[in-house]
């Protein structure tokens, strides 16, 4: 899978000229075998220095840099490699993600209460 399509990279690298700003999320990438979760708003001009959350399964899910190509490079059982999800939107800027993963210790189950969150502020169950 292509980690980045070409929209989504102009999108983290037009974020990444825009310091300070609490952008939303970008990408989702995460491990298709394990716990690993890292929700990307920004880019660098080197085309591999990503900015966002990461959550690596231990319960602290951090803000931080992480690498593109690091991400790209790992290889799981079954031929597997670390996924895009093609199906997340950002609904909050990165500060409310960080904060209820925090709270959660994990962004999985953070986008969970999220969810359960606006769906009872829509009204829905």
């Amino acid at each position: 899978m292509i980690l980045l399509t070409d929209d989504l990279r102009d999108r983290l690298l037009a974020n990444g000229q825009q310091r300070n700003v609490d952008h939303v999320p970008v990408v989702k990438f995460f491990n298709p075998l394990g716990a690993g979760t890292w929700l990307a708003t920004e880019m660098d001009a080197d085309n591999d220095t990503l900015f966002g959350l990461a959550d690596l399964g231990f319960g602290c899910p951090e803000l931080g840099s992480f690498s593109l190509s690091e991400l790209t490079s790992v290889r799981l059982p079954f031929g597997m490699g670390i996924e895009r999800d093609i199906l997340f939107e950002a609904a909050f800027p990165l500060s409310v993600y960080a904060e209820a993963a925090r709270q959660a210790g994990s962004i999985v189950e953070s986008e969970r209460l999220l969810t359960n969150a606006a769906a009872s502020l829509r009204g829905g169950h």
